[in-house]
């Protein structure tokens, strides 16, 4: 098959499709690092010939986490600059937000009309569960043999479900009088453990390698 990862570089996913012996593409806007990288917008490519595809589009606008941020400023409670002062520059909130995240919305549904079988990857908390669909499926790296938590939905037109690979058990910690299960990416309160940076994002947004290997050996 000729296989499209897009929206990412993720050395996991293609080395997944690659072992199958495939052709596989990665595409997004950042700079090339192998030969079969398309360093361009996706969408000048997605109707190229392709087999099959695995979607990553940024989720900023979609996810749940920091949704107050799509309300207009609460100038009653932050006179005269409402809650954006606290926000980093450069920052959308209140209507702009909300625009940006209508063009998320819509963005993604086009992506599961194109005319070949599509995963599309995205936080299994998001917008999309009230506003467009729930995902077919939600999936995490405990399912697949790595130590650690992640809740990703997987939007899926003409591709099989996921069937789990191996199961890795949490560790039980005490926190705050009750039992909780954490895996090794995790902090004790449950949030991820990774340290503050600007490649953060960047970090989090790599699939975990086995999901990407069971996409690869159950896709591929």
């Amino acid at each position: 098959m000729r296989v499209l990862i897009g929206y990412s570089k993720c050395p996991h996913t293609r080395a997944a499709f690659e072992a199958k012996g495939h052709e596989v593409w990665t595409c997004d806007l950042r700079a090339n690092d192998h030969p079969k990288h398309l360093q361009c917008d996706i969408w000048s490519v997605l109707y190229d010939k392709w087999d099959m595809a695995v979607l990553h589009p940024m989720c900023t606008y979609l996810t749940l986490s920091a949704a107050s941020f799509f309300l207009d400023p609460d100038f009653e409670k932050y006179p005269g600059v409402g809650y954006h002062q606290r926000l980093k520059q450069g920052t959308l909130f209140g209507r702009a937000r909300r625009e940006a995240r209508e063009e998320a919305l819509a963005n993604f549904e086009k992506l599961e009309k194109l005319p070949y079988p599509t995963a599309i990857e995205n936080p299994s908390g998001s917008f999309l569960n009230t506003m467009y669909r729930r995902p077919d499926q939600v999936i995490q790296p405990y399912q697949f043999g790595d130590d650690a938590s992640k809740g990703t939905g997987l939007w899926l037109r003409n591709l099989p479900p996921l069937k789990h690979t191996k199961y890795v058990p949490p560790r039980i910690i005490d926190y705050r009088g009750k039992k909780a299960n954490r895996w090794a990416n995790q902090s004790p309160c449950g949030a991820p453990s990774m340290a503050p940076s600007k490649d953060r994002w960047l970090t989090r947004s790599d699939t975990w390698p086995g999901i990407a290997a069971a996409m690869g050996d159950q896709w591929g």
